[in-house]
């Protein structure tokens, strides 16, 4: 991973962000302030390195994978085995495929780690590292070469999938509850703060998986590294979408979040290079107050709150028009004033007239 550090830049540019204000605050001159969506539409230009954001080709990436504790009952009360998951969202019987669909997202599955083979489908990726980890409460959920295996094979889906921005999500049965290990151990905070409580969740479920996900914890409790808490602790999925977020953030693309296994996957790859917490925004597609905890962590909220208790991935396809919304402010809103630049030429220098974000849009007109 000593490799790719250093080609995420953080997106802070103190001049392009106060000409994409200055841009944001004539126009709601006459069209009257927009709320949240104006300092989204901020972010965006900065992610993208240009007065004008756009977006072509996005992407609704979905990673899949068995947990090995699931055998120790964590998990059991899932509607779906993933593999009936997995199965369902290819064959668009999931809103999670119709929103896509109806949003003009491109929708892939990855296939990390399902315990089951899977019948080949024109959207499913085949990155099988193993069928399912192991335990963790019993050992290593996966090795040190799988855990960066497949963080390689996240980084490869990146470099190869179209367009400048990636809706990304994991799933699985014990996905979460890996998750909030991750999550707990990085962040030292009790991992019962990360787990689904409260309103619809089961009291039972809590009780039963505290004990196993306390011992897997305990097991593996001088373990600090990224990588290796990852590989004890945490799932093929989630191993991926780390390599996903870095190469997207490497390719100044927007990723947005969504789901406590890619928040997971965020605080791995954050504490690689904490630069690409820049390029993500966040999301959710049910209602787990363990989630309220995680996204705290990066000082963050999600987009939308719609109550929802569906799977990961949802949230960000509703999102996603919100998303182009904002970046229409800055591209598409008509100033009324005579056509020409409207940066300072100082920002010439700063932005990059093949910009990595928008090579078609990098010229800096308003």
């Amino acid at each position: 991973m000593s490799s790719h550090p250093h080609l995420i830049s953080p997106t802070a540019n103190a001049l392009l962000e106060m000409a994409l204000r200055e841009k944001l605050l004539r126009r709601s001159h006459t069209t009257g302030e927009l709320g949240e969506l104006e300092p989204l539409a901020v972010r965006l230009g900065l992610i993208q390195n240009t007065l004008k954001p756009a977006f072509s080709a996005p992407q609704v990436v979905v990673f899949a994978a068995d947990h090995g504790i699931a055998a120790d009952g964590i998990g059991a009360s899932a509607r779906h085995s993933t593999h009936q998951l997995v199965r369902m969202l290819l064959a668009s019987q999931m809103p999670l495929s119709v929103f896509a669909h109806i949003q003009q997202l491109e929708l892939s599955v990855v296939d990390a780690g399902i315990a089951e083979a899977v019948s080949p489908h024109h959207r499913l990726l085949a990155r099988k590292i193993a069928h399912g980890t192991r335990s963790s409460r019993l050992t290593f959920a996966m090795s040190l070469e799988q855990a960066h295996g497949a963080i390689r094979a996240g980084m490869e889906i990146g470099d190869a999938l179209p367009g400048n921005a990636v809706l990304c999500a994991g799933v699985g049965v014990g996905s979460e509850q890996s998750a909030a290990m991750v999550l707990s151990r990085l962040a030292d905070v009790p991992i019962r703060e990360f787990l689904p409580h409260g309103l619809g969740a089961r009291p039972q479920d809590f009780d039963a998986a505290m004990p196993v996900l306390l011992g897997a914890m305990t097991r593996h409790k001088d373990v600090s590294d990224p990588v290796e808490v990852l590989a004890a602790l945490g799932g093929f999925e989630i191993a991926m979408l780390v390599g996903l977020m870095l190469m997207a953030s490497g390719k100044r693309q927007l990723i947005m979040v969504d789901g406590l296994a890619a928040c997971a996957a965020l605080a791995v790859s954050s504490r690689i290079t904490p630069a690409v917490v820049d390029y993500c925004v966040f999301c959710r597609s049910h209602a787990n107050p363990g989630l309220d905890r995680a996204l705290r962590l990066f000082q963050a909220s999600a987009l939308l709150e719609l109550g929802m208790d569906s799977v990961d991935g949802t949230g960000a396809t509703l999102a996603w028009p919100l998303v182009r919304s904002a970046a229409a402010l800055l591209t598409e809103v008509a100033e009324g004033e005579d056509p020409g630049p409207s940066r300072p030429a100082e920002l010439s220098a700063a932005i990059s007239p093949d910009g990595p974000g928008n090579p078609s849009t990098g010229a800096g007109t308003s």
